[in-house]
Order: C-alpha cells, then sequence, then structure tokens
C-alpha cells in the first residue's frame, strides 16, 4: 500500500522550504513532505543566489511582497530562536539605479513615485546628486538615479534555507532526498507521485517548487509551462583601487550590476544571446567579463582601472519566458496542484512572502495577508503578460 501524504512538495530549495514552513504553521496537523532530488543544494539557484533583496520594482504587488522579505529577514535570528538563532548578517547598503535616456529617466521617476505610497524610501537622485553621494561613480550619462537605502541589501541565503527548514522540521515537516519521476492521475486530480528509489506516494495536493526543472514535472502532466533554465556567470572581482565595502548594489542602465562583499566585488551581466539551456549546464561563460563587463564597469567606476577575476560561479535562473513575474496558485486544469515557480532571479527575496501566499492559499481557501492573484496560472493560459520591467 502506497504511502499518503497530505501535501507532497516537489523541490527542497527557498520556495519548497518557506511553502513547507508556513504550512506547518497554519495547519500542523497536516502531513506535509518535501522530495529534494539534490539536498547538497550545489547547483541549485537559492545556493548560487547573490542574496539581495530590495524594493525597487515597478509592480506594486512586488514592492509589497519586498517589504514584508525585508522585515521578514530582519526578524529571522528572533524567529529562528527555537533553532539556535540564525543571524542573517543583513548589510543594508541599498540599490542604486542609474537612468541613460529621459525616458528612461520618467520611467524610474514614476517607480519611485509608486514605491513611495506602498511605503519604501526610495529616492530620486541627480548625476549631480549621485557625484556627491558616491564620488567614486562616474556620473556619465546618467539621466536619473534612484537610491533605495538601508531597506535594501544583501543577506545569508542558505542561513534563510536553513532555516526555514528546520523549523519547519520541527514543526513536523519531513524533508526527505528523493527525486520525483513521473505522476499518476486521473481526470483533473494527481493521484500519487513516483520516487526514483521506486516508491509511489499517494497525495492530497501537489506543490510545484520545482525552481527551473518546474517544467520538467509538467511534462508529466501534458502541460506546456513557460519556465526554463537560463545560466548567468557570476564573477568576483578584486579592485584594488576601487575599495568600497559600503557601496550600494548598482544596477547600470549599460547592462551589468555589481555590488561589494567585503573588499571585492561581485558582477554579473545578462547574457546578449540569453537563451534557455539544458538544466545540467553550468559551463561558465568566461569572456563576459572581459568582453562584456569590465568595459563599461571601468567607465562607470574608474577604480576599475586595475581589475582581476579571482574566482565566479554559475547559476540558473528559473525564468517565466511569458513576464518575468512569478507564477502562484493553482493550476486551473487541476483540482490538487499548486505553483510556485517562474521567479526570473528576484525569488530568493521573495520567497517568505511567496510561501505563506501560496499556504494561505491551500488552508483557507484564499490568500489572507497579500492578494497575490496577478501571479495566477491563469494570465499564463490566457497570454496576458504581467510585466515588470527592473528584471536585473
Amino acid at each position: 500500500m502506497a504511502e499518503h501524504v497530505d501535501v507532497a512538495i516537489i523541490g527542497g530549495g527557498i520556495m519548497g522550504a518557506s511553502t513547507a514552513y508556513w504550512l506547518s504553521l497554519f495547519d500542523p496537523a497536516l502531513r506535509v513532505c518535501v522530495y529534494e532530488r539534490d539536498p547538497t543544494h550545489e547547483f541549485s539557484s537559492t545556493a548560487l543566489s547573490v542574496a539581495s533583496i530590495r524594493q525597487q520594482f515597478t509592480v506594486p504587488v512586488n514592492v509589497r511582497i519586498s517589504r514584508f522579505g525585508i522585515e521578514f529577514i530582519r526578524e529571522f535570528q528572533h524567529l529562528t530562536a527555537k533553532v539556535g538563532g540564525i543571524d542573517l548578517g543583513f548589510r543594508g547598503n541599498g540599490y542604486l539605479f542609474l537612468a541613460g535616456s529621459e525616458t528612461a529617466a520618467e520611467i524610474l521617476h514614476e517607480a519611485v513615485e509608486m514605491q513611495r505610497r506602498e511605503g519604501a524610501g526610495t529616492v530620486t537622485l541627480t548625476a549631480d546628486q549621485v557625484s556627491r553621494q558616491f564620488p567614486w561613480i562616474s556620473a556619465e550619462g546618467i539621466s536619473l538615479a534612484s537610491f533605495g537605502g538601508s531597506t535594501e541589501g544583501w543577506f545569508d541565503n542558505m542561513g534563510l534555507l536553513a532555516g526555514l527548514r528546520d523549523l519547519a522540521r520541527l514543526q513536523g515537516v519531513r524533508f526527505e532526498h528523493a527525486e520525483v519521476v513521473d505522476a499518476d492521475y486521473a481526470g483533473r486530480a494527481i493521484r500519487s507521485l513516483l520516487l526514483a528509489d521506486g516508491r509511489q506516494v499517494s497525495v492530497g495536493e501537489v506543490v510545484n517548487a520545482a525552481g527551473p526543472r518546474a517544467s520538467l514535472f509538467m511534462q508529466k502532466l501534458d502541460e506546456v509551462f513557460p519556465v526554463e533554465p537560463r545560466k548567468r556567470t557570476v564573477f568576483v572581482v578584486d579592485a584594488p583601487n576601487a575599495r568600497h565595502p559600503g557601496a550600494p548594489l548598482l544596477i547600470d542602465y549599460q547592462g551589468y550590476y555589481v555590488r561589494p562583499e567585503g573588499t571585492v566585488w561581485i558582477t554579473a551581466t545578462v547574457p546578449e544571446d540569453d537563451a534557455a539551456v539544458d538544466w545540467d549546464d553550468f559551463d561558465a561563460r568566461h569572456w563576459d567579463f572581459e568582453e562584456n563587463i569590465w568595459p563599461k564597469l571601468y567607465t562607470r567606476i574608474p577604480g576599475f582601472d586595475q581589475a582581476k577575476v579571482i574566482r565566479h560561479w554559475v547559476g540558473h535562473y528559473a525564468f517565466n519566458t511569458l513576464d518575468q513575474n512569478a507564477i502562484l496558485g493553482r493550476h486551473p486544469n487541476w483540482d490538487n496542484l499548486l505553483l510556485i515557480n517562474g521567479f526570473s532571479g528576484h525569488g530568493l527575496q521573495q520567497a517568505p512572502a511567496m510561501g505563506r501566499g501560496l499556504a494561505e492559499l491551500l488552508v483557507h481557501g484564499g490568500f489572507r495577508s497579500l492578494d497575490l492573484s496577478e501571479f495566477s496560472m491563469e494570465r499564463i493560459l490566457e497570454n496576458r503578460p504581467f510585466r515588470e520591467r527592473s528584471i536585473v
């Protein structure tokens, strides 16, 4: 006789762990099991993230999600007191977005006005103000900038994952080293999941939290799903003439981002030929730094006249090809399938609120804290993009 779980979560990264944590809070009686194919998380998007959080989005609900996220991160040591108290080491250096045209400046100005209405502390800066506040940055070509201050920054990604997982375990959730390889269904209901070790698990509800691999499970259900892995090579750079550990995360309109990590820097760009890659393709694009990042970075921060890549890593975005926003909620074609996918690079910062929202939907039948209905699968099926302009 097959084992039964009330909620089977496919994927034990940050989305699966967050969902499991909130489920265990809302209904401790639920039998929840998280199935993770690689518990070392060596190639997971969670582990390979640059682990940053911002309120500078162009869609109001994304601002609300991150405002909850920053408070959750700041309170995390207290929240995890029962499992040792995990300090995520949040560094509130802020994000600095640069616009390079009048049109981009108008968009940035409108976004800042909306963010401030939502309670964010974002401010606009002229090129002269950028020069005064950050004298090591060249303001050439800047039409306007926006700066988020101490409510934006970066934190310990694996600390967040470990804390959520440990709390969920403490509250009765089971985490298994297992890969879901198939599903048995009848009509609109998934009846059971088949694991790689041959076990069959009967299910009440199924949550797809499989990150860049989410579409692999959807293929088992004959569903087309617009989430694919996109490769990002992140470079760690030593620039001895640019030591600015208090610098913000800078998003340059020239097409790269850079932020300090102690005395060194982390930087990456979107490849010009950005396309889906194989789920196991983690080969670095070594040429991206010399050819696509450094020439632009040096014109913006002259202290990068001497710069050396000292290491790198490669991660995958779970890229939503329709509109680069999350897909969250029940799948309208299925009675017992919920989705938390397609975050396109801003998933780690959104995980606390999104996991809470999905758990509310499952336990209470609707969203109670934040209205996350704009992320529904219906918009995907109806080809109605819900577009976020500030994708990094």
